[in-house]
């Protein structure tokens, strides 16, 4: 603000590790007037309290949300597909910020000034609103899908790899919203991997 660098919007992803589901960024401008209190990293708090806060920020800030689907992410990575929807988000606010702070190590591809901030999610109160945005939005989708597949649990792990999803992977095979590029789901697909070639989360070694 002294810089005179304003709005200043911070942004946020959720959903790089799962094996299903597509990873939905939030970028969001905070009214310093109307800052909602409580704001934190969106895993420190539990789900009725993010509910709260979402519905605080959407009543308060200026908002925006991108989605990068499966399909992107296996044809790009999970790391690119991720910073494609941070960038999507930032330019989708109906305010055009002055700067941007984005979790993480990594800038992302917008028309202002942009500032990575690790841990920021736990420092920059734009970016935990932004965290608790883009986590409520991807728990809510992934709801539906566990309503549209049911079997696989997606309404209570949200597409992470975690005993009741391998099993159902085993089980039922993979959907068409599982990353293929992810190694367990390409083995449920049946395909062929080295694990030299792909981590757990798809991303080269």
């Amino acid at each position: 603000m002294k810089n005179g660098l304003l709005p200043v919007a911070g942004c946020d992803e959720a959903g790089r590790g799962p094996l299903a589901g597509p990873v939905v960024a939030a970028a969001v401008i905070l009214d310093p007037e109307r800052v909602p209190r409580g704001l934190d990293d969106s895993k420190k708090l539990p789900p009725a309290a993010r509910e709260k806060l979402y519905d605080a920020i959407c009543a308060t800030a200026e908002v925006a949300v991108a989605v990068g689907s499966c399909t992107r992410i296996d044809r790009d990575n999970i790391l690119q597909a991720s910073l494609w929807a941070l960038a999507r988000a930032v330019e989708a606010l109906p305010v055009r910020p002055g700067l941007v702070f984005v979790d993480g190590c990594d800038r992302i591809a917008v028309s202002c000034e942009c500032r990575p901030v690790i841990h920021g999610d736990a420092l920059v109160a734009s970016i935990a609103a932004a965290s608790i945005v883009a986590k409520v939005t991807r728990d809510r989708l992934m709801a539906r899908l566990g309503a549209a597949y049911p079997g696989y649990g997606f309404e209570r792990h949200m597409g992470y790899s975690v005993p009741e999803h391998t099993e159902a992977l085993q089980r039922l095979g993979p959907t068409i919203h599982h990353r293929r590029s992810f190694s367990p789901v390409a083995r449920a697909y049946g395909d062929n991997l080295d694990d030299a070639d792909l981590a757990e989360d798809g991303l080269p070694l």
